[in-house]
């Protein structure tokens, strides 16, 4: 005869409510079983049992038990939730019996059921696997209810968590709750309340499922939607993101500056599984080199002269989460092989520190001039190169992408639009060809400047007068400063912020070429603070080792 796991005969394993006219009798004779089995066991300990039996499953005339158990489970449920049935329902209970009788009601409506006798077990189960529900009894030896739904929340339980327990009362109702308990079910019980709370546990957590897809879904689309456009080139990059978002390859995202490699690098982070955790990014261009090494792997009291006090770097800040190098060519070489250490060992060494601090952290960098001309030159590892470009994304300029800039203008449109307050409705035609027809030398950027420049200088539709810096022939040579013709449809004002920015960008070019692409020699001689060089750098695209050849 096949035994069941307590070594009784599998008759004993009778299930309690099977008909509305045979319940009683049915209940009686589950009583009697159980009565046989616990028979060498103290009396007080039986007592206990049959008890907590009893409660647990009282009668009910509107339930019966059924072989399409399974089937009614499925259907009251929906089909969204039907999933949650091929994995385990784990049942927590001292109790032998009683985890029996549970594993008989949840099996019956199609559940896998795993029954375990403590939190100790519990803890250990979910460690190596996952359950769909936990059905977790409060009173137990040893480590109890309670503690054992702190620890299994703080392990990263997602599953709901339905407490049951004789003693109930409104403070330890509200200790469940707060701990993460989906329910907290009393005595006396019924199966159908028990039913019920699974349903209504399993119906809750797919709707928290659906809503943590749409919240990605959207996070998403809103940041690539500042860049991604209809043309065949932009979908190939929404695909590539989505492609490796939820895999834990590190990425390599290059483009000219003004293309949306931060925005990139942001829907990554919220499509993946790290986007409850930070994303931390770092300008590896704006920081002098002698603070680098402290920005990226922090210091300790004392490390160096203004080191007053221990500060964690972005490897640390970025823990469990994604870190963003944005410029990463700009690294020093020096700083590149330390760089590529932690990548391989993840573990990072603060300045001035004895101690390897681990980091779990996904990179992501990015750079506006290509990475393999750069260790083809000399000036950046070719190791730490190959450790980077996992998975490359490149990003076209905008004016390889004509198809994209209508639609991105009038969406950049509408959100200045909202933002402002100003009822601005459209883009005239004169407008529309002027946008087409100009270059965009600062990409994405520089048209949502413009477009929303213009919208704070019309209220109704924009018109070429409204399009700050944007006329049609943008070479050198019909630029003002090459013959002081002003395009047509400029204010005085706009032909003299144009001007002014050209002279701006040569003498920043100059000043790059006499102090060897030396950014703090620069700003220097320019009489400017580092950062500042960096802005106007990055605003006119000029690169530090560019200039300087």
């Amino acid at each position: 005869m096949k035994k069941d796991f307590l070594g009784e005969p599998a008759s004993v394993r009778r299930t309690v409510l099977v008909g509305v006219d045979h319940v009683k009798r049915e209940v009686a004779a589950a009583l009697s079983d159980l009565s046989a089995i616990v028979r060498v066991i103290d009396d007080e300990r039986r007592r206990r049992c049959i008890e907590k039996l009893t409660v647990y499953f009282q009668p009910h005339r509107a339930l019966t038990w059924a072989p399409v158990g399974a089937h009614a489970m499925t259907n009251a449920l929906g089909t969204e939730t039907a999933g949650a049935l091929s994995l385990p329902a784990l049942v927590v209970d001292d109790e032998p019996q009683i985890r029996v009788f549970l594993a008989d009601i949840l099996e019956a409506e199609g559940f896998k059921v795993v029954a375990v006798a403590g939190g100790e077990a519990a803890l250990e189960y979910v460690s190596s696997s996952t359950p769909g529900l936990v059905l977790l009894d409060l009173s137990m030896p040893g480590l109890d209810g309670m503690e054992t739904l702190k620890r299994l929340k703080a392990a990263g339980l997602q599953a709901p968590v339905i407490i049951l327990t004789g003693h109930g009362n409104i403070r330890s109702a509200v200790e469940a709750i707060r701990l993460g308990a989906y329910d907290y079910l009393t005595k006396p019980l019924r199966a159908p309340e028990i039913m019920v709370a699974i349903r209504q546990a399993l119906r809750h957590r797919q709707l928290l499922a659906e809503i943590d897809e749409l919240k990605i879904q959207l996070a998403s689309s809103s940041a690539l939607g500042w860049l991604v456009g209809p043309s065949p080139e932009s979908q190939i990059v929404a695909e590539h993101v989505k492609q490796v978002a939820k895999s834990m390859l590190t990425v390599l995202i290059e483009g000219e500056t003004g293309t949306g490699k931060e925005l990139v690098a942001r829907a990554i982070h919220e499509m993946s599984d790290r986007r409850k955790k930070p994303f931390i990014a770092l300008d590896c261009g704006a920081i002098p080199d002698t603070l680098i090494e402290s920005e990226l792997f922090g210091h300790e009291k004392g490390a160096f002269t203004g080191a007053d006090r221990r500060r964690e770097g972005h490897f640390q800040l970025a823990d469990g989460g994604t870190l963003f190098l944005d410029e990463v060519a700009n690294l020093p070489f020096a700083i590149q092989a330390t760089l590529l250490r932690v990548l391989q060992q993840r573990e990072v060494q603060p300045l001035g520190g004895t101690v390897l601090v681990a980091v779990n952290v996904r990179i992501i960098a990015a750079s506006n001039v290509p990475l393999q001309a750069e260790v083809r030159n000399g000036r950046f590892r070719p190791d730490l190169y190959y450790r980077l470009n996992e998975f490359i994304i490149p990003l076209p300029p905008l004016r390889g992408r004509r198809d994209d800039v209508l639609p991105l203008a009038n969406r950049f449109l509408a959100e200045a639009s909202m933002e402002f307050g100003r009822p601005v409705r459209a883009i005239s035609e004169e407008a529309t060809e002027l946008l087409l027809r100009y270059p965009w030398p600062g990409n994405v950027r520089e048209l949502r400047n413009v477009i929303r420049r213009a919208v704070l200088l019309t209220s109704d539709v924009v018109r070429p007068e409204h399009l700050a810096g944007v006329y049609a022939d943008s070479s050198p040579a019909s630029s003002p400063s090459a013959h002081g013709a002003p395009p047509s449809g400029l204010s005085l004002k706009e032909i003299a912020d144009i001007a002014a920015q050209q002279v701006e960008r040569q003498a920043i070019r100059g000043a790059l070429r006499a102090t060897g692409g030396n950014k703090s020699e620069t700003a220097r001689r320019l009489k400017v603070d580092y950062k500042t060089l960096h802005i106007k750098m990055k605003h006119y695209g000029i690169h530090a080792r560019e200039a300087s050849s």
